[in-house]
């Protein structure tokens, strides 16, 4: 089991940046390195995926609706995987998760509701 902790949420205006991190613990880590996924959730929607990264750092996937605003990026050296969000609407505020997983493609077209747990999140609040 990886365990996550997520942090870097805050109030920003629209346009502006936020970079938020996740940091990864477990055993499993001693011998797997997991792809990792972040999935956000607005009040009254489903969570949805925003982005993932295989375990190497070298394939990325990302939503429709962030490409070319946020990058998602990983250091296996300390088990941290960020997600850096640039030009910020009103839109993107909600509760950001980061999700392990054995492979990119899980993270990609999995139901984000399958999944049996998430981490405590991290809010993200855009002012317009």
């Amino acid at each position: 089991q990886v365990d996550v902790v997520e942090s870097g949420g805050g109030v920003v205006q629209a346009g502006g940046s936020l970079r938020l991190a996740c940091a990864a613990s477990g055993r499993a880590l001693a011998s797997t390195i997991p792809a990792m996924g972040w999935f956000r959730q607005a009040p009254g929607k489903e969570r949805e995926f925003v982005a993932g990264i295989d375990w190497t750092g070298q394939r990325t996937h990302y939503a429709d609706s962030v490409k070319g605003r946020f990058t998602i990026s990983r250091d296996n050296a300390n088990n941290m995987v960020y997600l850096q969000m640039n030009s910020l609407k009103p839109e993107d505020a909600a509760d950001y998760y980061c999700k392990p997983a054995d492979r990119l493609q899980i993270l990609v077209t999995a139901v984000p509701s399958s999944f049996a747990s998430w981490g405590q999140g991290t809010q993200v609040t855009v002012s317009s």
